[in-house]
């Protein structure tokens, strides 16, 4: 499946990508080349195969999110070993910036 450099081109700036005429011929060679060798699993005989997204047969282990009570004591001792702390609030690092 050949991959035109407009196509790059449209793929680059719907990702936000800045690429100059170069590097967008460069990623549709590359591309094309990479799609053509995937068009060979389509020669792979797959009759008789059974369809599998997961094949260790593990499962997700979860359990039940439940607060449990602390006695004062423990809340006054993790309040005093966090790091950086207003009050009784524990100050983190900003997860959005």
């Amino acid at each position: 499946m050949p991959v035109s450099a407009e196509d790059v081109a449209h793929i680059a700036k719907l990702a936000r990508l800045s690429l100059n005429e170069q590097e967008i011929e460069m990623y549709a060679t590359q591309l094309s080349g990479i799609f053509s060798y995937m068009s060979l699993l389509d020669e792979v005989d797959t009759d008789g195969v059974e369809q599998t997204c997961q094949v260790t047969g593990l499962e997700d282990i979860t359990r039940e999110d439940v607060a449990v009570p602390i006695t004062e004591e423990q809340r006054a001792a993790l309040i005093a070993a966090f790091p950086e702390r207003v009050g009784d609030l524990l100050k983190v690092q900003a997860v959005f910036t």
